[in-house]
């Protein structure tokens, strides 16, 4: 078994650059046309899916639809993205101290008061992860999720990266594989789909 585990398009909170976690909002055209292209980049490999799993915002599940067009979308809120609480909706170009000194060094610093800490976001997409290896059948499995749970799902799979996902920039519809071995799950590894990338 592969998982496929994939970031929504992009949105219009994207491009002004506001963190928007657990709002719900669609996918705007740029976000459409990516997910349309991992899609395409899928039928172009010979790459279907016999699962197809979500977050439940609407951004998540619209990318999944076009990315894996025909195939029913089962949401599960452990693919959510990260719940900023008090900071939802902050631009990331003013942000607050405290929000600053957590995203300057994830490892060391929580989350300021009322945002999800790093480590239950890896802990929730590792239950996950670990469910689908009990309960998945053979074949490709997708899942659609966002930018910090799916680093949080990379931090799971790769212990020995020790916090080094947090940091690295993860763009709308990037694509990561992972394949379910006896031993567990493999290294993942990204896959290229989308044109001009």
């Amino acid at each position: 078994m592969k998982v496929y585990i994939l970031r929504h398009g992009q949105t219009d909170a994207n491009k002004k650059y506001l963190l928007q976690g657990r709002s719900d909002l669609p996918l705007n055209d740029t976000g459409i046309l990516q997910a349309r292209e991992v899609g395409e980049g899928f039928r172009r490999l010979g790459i279907t899916f016999t699962k197809v799993y979500s977050s439940p915002l609407q951004r998540a599940v619209q990318t999944a639809q076009y990315a894996a067009e025909g195939i029913p979308v089962k949401t599960d809120d452990r693919l959510l993205e990260m719940d900023y609480g008090p900071y939802e909706g902050t631009d990331l170009r003013s942000m607050p101290e405290e929000v600053i000194a957590f995203f300057h060094d994830f490892v060391n610093t929580p989350a300021p008061p009322g945002m999800e800490q790093l480590r239950d976001v890896t802990a929730r997409l590792g239950a996950f992860l670990e469910e689908l290896k009990k309960t998945a059948p053979e074949g490709n499995i997708l899942l659609s999720t966002h930018a910090i749970a799916l680093k949080g799902a990379l931090e799971y799979l790769m212990p020995e990266a020790e916090g080094k996902w947090w940091s690295t920039n993860i763009g709308n519809c990037a694509v990561f594989v992972t394949e379910l071995r006896e031993d567990g799950y493999t290294e993942p590894q990204e896959v290229i789909l989308q044109k001009g990338e």
